[in-house]
């Protein structure tokens, strides 16, 4: 299992340059666990994408499709008082937003105090940082 990170969920519902290095990744474990507002962060950057003319209403409908086909196999970590605890915690030690920090805490807290253990998909250069300095196994383009 690994937890990821949105920007790199965001490339499996659009066509991007890492697409096809995201959709490998998937493949060799499809055991996705992602942070309680991942949907949200994803509509945002879809959206976005198509507020920039990057890509059209038909794009959009696929990728808010797949979307939800990835929701229905991810599993979320919920917001709860150890997750928050945590956040807090990251954003004292490390030059995060906030949520960032709420994503880096789920991650950590997945991990059952082993973060060594827990691959961090992500693409963030500044959250990928973070996540090796709390011990989490990174993996980037």
């Amino acid at each position: 299992m690994k937890f990821w990170y949105s920007s790199a969920i965001v490339p499996l519902l659009v066509n991007e340059t890492d697409t096809k290095y995201v959709q490998k990744i998937l493949e060799n474990d499809s055991d996705l666990l992602v942070w309680w507002g991942t949907e949200i962060e994803c509509v945002s950057a879809i959206v976005r994408l198509e507020r920039e003319n990057k890509i059209d209403s038909d794009n959009i409908e696929t990728a808010l499709s797949r979307l939800d086909g990835l929701k229905k196999i991810w599993h979320e970590i919920l917001p709860v008082e150890q997750t928050r605890t945590v956040a807090r915690r990251m954003l004292r030690v490390h030059s995060l937003h906030a949520a960032d920090s709420f994503q880096l805490a789920a991650a950590v807290c997945a991990s059952d105090g082993q973060p060594s253990t827990l691959d961090f998909v992500c693409f963030d250069k500044q959250l990928l940082f973070a996540a090796e300095r709390e011990g989490l196994k990174t993996i980037q383009r």
